[in-house]
């Protein structure tokens, strides 16, 4: 009964981990990615970019507007407008926004594009999309479970759990239990 107990567990242990390989990576890849939002934007790249125009000629709202989108070859009217300074207007379209230097003409283009492929990833892992992928997630969760216990009793003798297997799980243990004691300590 053992043995086929074993046979069960490899094969089920194998399948499930096949099937989640691709998930595994993107949280993986996601997580790591999201530990450090506070070195840098996991979503987002930021562009800058100086464009040289002629000085602008107006500098009331409608036409400092309608030059700037004639000078920067832009179709669309912007979401919004903020004038700072007499010297200075603001542009502000859907990701991106315009500086501009009425006297000097200069305006600063600055834009916030999805970065590639790890948007998604992030959009995928901290569960953004909501719908039928909570459920995905959740049955993720649970294979993840599944291959952490069953992975204990993949293997036997010196190599398995009796052997150097209760050594490296009581390690793995007590890394995450010392350090939330140091957490909750300081």
């Amino acid at each position: 009964m053992s043995v086929r107990w074993r046979h069960y567990n490899r094969a089920l242990h194998r399948d499930i981990g096949y099937f989640s390989v691709a998930l595994i990576i993107i949280y993986g890849i996601s997580g790591i990615a999201v530990n450090h939002v506070a070195d840098w934007n996991p979503n987002y790249s930021k562009s800058c970019e100086i464009i040289e125009t002629a000085p602008f000629e107006h500098d009331e709202r409608d036409s400092v507007v309608a030059e700037a989108m004639r000078k920067l070859g832009l179709t669309e009217e912007p979401l919004n407008y903020f004038r700072a300074d007499d010297e200075t207007a603001q542009l502000f379209y859907r990701g991106t926004t315009y500086s501009i230097d009425l006297p000097t003409g200069a305006v600063l283009r600055e834009s916030n594009p999805p970065r590639p492929v790890l948007y998604e990833m992030n959009q995928l892992h901290l569960n953004h999309v909501k719908g039928i992928w909570t459920y995905i997630a959740d049955l993720f969760a649970v294979a993840l479970i599944f291959l952490g216990v069953s992975g204990l009793f993949v293997l036997r003798g010196r190599l398995g759990l009796a052997g150097r297997g209760k050594w490296l799980l009581a390690a793995g243990t007590l890394l995450p239990l010392l350090y939330w004691v140091w957490y909750t300590a300081s």
